[in-house]
């Protein structure tokens, strides 16, 4: 029998919100698993949940001080040995292409624990991480689980609107954060791939609360729209100025970075319509990217839209971020600009791209200090491979 195959059958056929009974209950059966725990991450990125605990009453672990978390970041199987009980415990990633979800936790026997069984449990999770991506459609369970505290409604609508938090194929890897992660107004990002070009846009809501939410909706909407009809960029970023203007009439606007990848080549067009601003680090000197302003979405009926061209090489890092990062104010004054900014992207340098928003907005906070946030920050991070 093909033990995997069995956990693997049992989870596509599992409801929704059984995929960690499912789960449990065959690697007790076949791999002799003495517990079997599935851990979220939640949306500030910095604790993982237990998926089987009522929301709020849960204790949280930390992702940077805790084995889990070991797991959680590097992205790879951690493995803890209690010689004393003859017992191994795995920390498994659950991911989806580059996604981080969470973690599955696999206690079992010490002599039940080989490379074999190693790399099932590796495909286990990953099979597991497909199953919740589908589940969610039909169920609340794993959003409940990734809440450490409410999320306003503003901030309910962002996340809904997010293609991932992270993303990663052989040519690019994505990460990409929002804060303050419980209460996010305007700003957003989204990717979209095919088999030929990345696009990527960044956005800067104008507003707060739902109204901000509102029209950072209809905005992604419209380009949405405009790219699945196929249309140019500048087409797409005429689309969608058509659609905030018509509801709006001029009265707000959306600023944003526009951008469409070439995957064989490296080749980028853009479109600058706003605020975001697009940083790169090649050969480990960090640089603004100058780009030729245009007028935000929806400011004036029926704008034209050009595009700039410009290339990424393979082991470029490209940084996009909102204005609630470059501009935030110290307690003395200091605004969070380019010294700053060079300095984070140098000191994070070596971590992956998923890591990269988190670790720059911690910074950041720390540069704000006590002083509460007056804008919601975003950061999105990019590293370009190339095709060989």
């Amino acid at each position: 029998m093909d033990r995997f195959r069995v956990v693997e059958r049992a989870l596509r056929g599992a409801a929704p919100h059984d995929l960690l009974e499912a789960v449990r209950d065959t690697l007790t059966v076949h791999y002799d698993a003495v517990s079997v725990d599935l851990l979220v991450a939640d949306y500030a990125m910095t604790i993982l949940q237990p998926v089987d605990a009522l929301p709020y009453t849960a204790d949280p672990i930390s992702v940077h001080t805790s084995a889990p978390g070991r797991a959680f970041g590097a992205q790879e199987a951690h493995v803890e040995t209690d010689e004393a009980a003859g017992a191994v415990t795995v920390h498994l990633p659950v991911s989806v292409r580059g996604d981080r979800l969470g973690i599955l936790t696999v206690r079992l026997p010490a002599d039940a624990y080989d490379s074999v069984t190693a790399r099932e449990l590796e495909d286990v999770a990953e099979v597991l991480g497909h199953e919740i991506v589908v589940a969610e459609r039909d169920t609340d369970l794993y959003l409940q689980a990734r809440r450490a505290d409410r999320l306003t409604l503003a901030a309910e609508m962002q996340w809904q609107l997010l293609p991932g938090r992270s993303c990663s194929r052989p040519e690019y890897e994505l990460g990409a954060q929002l804060e303050p992660a419980y209460a996010i107004y305007g700003d957003n990002f989204d990717w979209s791939t095919s088999a030929d070009h990345l696009t990527l846009t960044v956005t800067n809501g104008m507003g707060e609360g739902i109204e901000a939410a509102l029209l950072t909706n209809l905005a992604i909407n419209a380009l949405r729209n405009a790219r699945r009809a196929g249309l140019s960029l500048p087409d797409q970023a005429c689309l969608a100025d058509q659609a905030v203007y018509g509801h709006y009439r001029g009265d707000v606007h959306l600023s944003m970075l526009l951008l469409r990848f070439d995957l064989e080549t490296g080749e980028a067009e853009v479109i600058d319509a706003g605020s975001p601003k697009m940083w790169r680090m090649r050969q480990g000197r960090a640089e603004a990217i100058e780009l030729e302003a245009q007028l935000p979405l929806g400011m004036f009926e029926d704008t034209l839209y050009a595009t700039q061209r410009f290339h990424v090489e393979p082991g470029d890092r490209l940084l996009f971020v909102s204005d609630g990062v470059y501009n935030v104010a110290s307690p003395a004054g200091e605004r969070y600009s380019e010294r700053a900014l060079t300095r984070a992207m140098a000191s994070t340098r070596l971590l992956p791209p998923s890591q990269v928003p988190r670790a720059m907005l911690h910074e950041l906070a720390g540069h704000r200090g006590p002083i509460d946030a007056e804008d919601d920050a975003m950061i999105v991070c990019l590293d370009w491979h190339g095709r060989s």
